[in-house]
C-alpha cells in the first residue's frame, strides 16, 4: 500500500460542497420568488376587496337600498325636511318630497307627518305638484294628520306647500307669507349699444324671443307676462284659501307679497301656533319617536357638487331663469 503524496491533496471532498452550495442558493432564490408572488397576490386580492366594498357602499347609498317601505318602526312621527329653494333638484324638488310623503304615509307605524320647512320659495309647478299629492294622500289616510313646522323662513313656494297642512307651527321670529309671484331678470340693450355690440336674433314666430334680455322689451310681451303672473297668483291664493279656510283673517295686504314674523302670522291666521318638531311630536302627535323620511343626497351627488360639476350649466341657466315665474 503506497502512501499519499502530501504535495497533491485529494480534491474530491470539495466537489460535493460546491454542488450543495449552488443547489441551496437556487432553492433560496426559488422560494423567495414564490414568496414574493404569493405576497403580491394577497395584496392584489386585498385591494380588489377594498375597491369592491367601496363600490357596493356607493351603489347602496345612491339607490337608497337600505330603506324599506315595509319595515316595522313602531308608532312614530314621520319627519320630512324641505330646505332651500323649491326647485327640480335637492330636498325641495317635487320628486323627492312626493317620494318621501308616500313612504311616510304608507308606513303602518306613522302616527302623523311633520314637514319641516326652511325655504324662501321657488317653482310654482314643483310646489303645486306637492300640494296636489298632499291632498290626495290626506284623503287616502284620513287618520294621519300632516303638520308643518317652520324653521327660519317659509315664504312664497314654501308657504304654498305649507298651506295644505292641517296645521302650521312657527317660531315667533320666523318669516312667513309672501303670497305673490314674480319674474325677474336684466336688460342689456343699453349696455350693448354703448359697447357697440349688435344682437343678431333670428326667430320663427314674432314672440319666440319673448323677454330676451338682449332685445328691447315690447309692451305686448310685457302685458302677456303680467297676465301669466296674475293667473298663477290667483292659483296661489286659491290654494291658501282652501288650506287655511276660516282661520285666515284676510286683509288687502295678505296676498300682496308681503311677509311677516311668525307671531304676526299667527294673529293673521297664516299659522296656527308656536312649536318645534320635537314639541309637535311630543305634545300634538303624542309620538315622541321621530323617523326621518327625507330623501337625502347620495355620495355621487355630494361629490359632484363639491367639485363644481354643475357650475357651467348653472351659470347659463341663471341668465334665463328670470323668464320663469317664481314663488319667492
Amino acid at each position: 500500500m503506497s502512501e499519499q503524496n502530501p504535495d497533491h491533496p485529494a480534491a474530491t471532498p470539495q466537489e460535493p460542497t460546491i454542488a450543495n452550495w449552488e443547489r441551496e442558493t437556487l432553492e433560496r432564490l426559488v422560494f423567495a420568488t414564490v414568496k414574493e408572488q404569493r405576497a403580491a397576490r394577497r395584496w392584489g386580492i386585498f385591494f380588489k376587496l377594498v375597491f369592491l366594498t367601496l363600490a357596493i357602499v356607493v351603489v347602496w347609498n345612491y339607490f337608497d337600498l337600505g330603506s324599506s317601505d315595509t319595515q316595522a318602526l313602531g308608532r312614530h312621527t314621520a319627519l320630512i325636511e324641505i330646505k332651500g329653494t323649491i326647485d327640480t333638484d335637492g330636498s325641495g324638488s317635487a320628486d323627492n318630497i312626493v317620494n318621501s310623503l308616500n313612504k311616510a304615509y304608507a308606513d303602518q307605524g306613522t302616527a302623523a307627518i311633520v314637514l319641516k320647512i326652511n325655504s324662501p320659495g321657488g317653482s310654482p309647478v314643483q310646489a303645486g305638484i306637492v300640494v296636489d299629492e298632499i291632498n290626495r294622500l290626506k284623503k287616502g289616510y284620513p287618520n294621519k294628520p300632516l303638520y308643518v313646522v317652520v324653521d327660519e323662513i317659509c315664504a312664497s313656494g314654501g308657504y304654498y306647500i305649507a298651506s295644505a297642512a292641517d296645521k302650521i307651527y312657527v317660531n315667533k321670529a320666523s318669516i312667513v307669507g309672501s303670497v305673490g309671484v314674480l319674474m325677474d331678470g336684466f336688460g342689456f340693450v343699453g349696455a350693448m349699444e354703448k359697447l357697440g355690440v349688435e344682437r343678431r336674433l333670428l326667430t320663427a314666430g314674432e314672440n319666440k324671443g319673448f323677454l330676451d334680455p338682449f332685445s328691447p322689451q315690447s309692451e305686448k310681451q310685457k302685458q302677456h307676462a303680467q297676465e301669466m303672473l296674475n293667473e298663477i297668483h290667483q292659483q296661489f291664493i286659491s290654494v291658501v284659501r282652501a288650506g287655511r279656510g276660516t282661520r285666515l283673517r284676510e286683509t288687502p295686504e295678505i296676498f300682496s307679497g308681503l311677509y311677516w314674523t311668525g307671531a304676526k302670522a299667527v294673529d293673521m291666521g297664516l299659522a296656527d301656533g308656536f312649536g318645534t318638531v320635537d314639541s309637535v311630536a311630543r305634545d300634538i302627535v303624542k309620538a315622541e319617536d321621530i323617523v326621518d323620511y327625507t330623501a337625502h343626497e347620495g355620495l355621487p351627488e355630494r361629490v359632484l357638487k363639491k367639485f363644481g360639476a354643475s357650475v357651467g350649466s348653472g351659470a347659463v341657466q341663471s341668465v334665463y331663469r328670470g323668464q320663469i315665474p317664481q314663488l319667492r
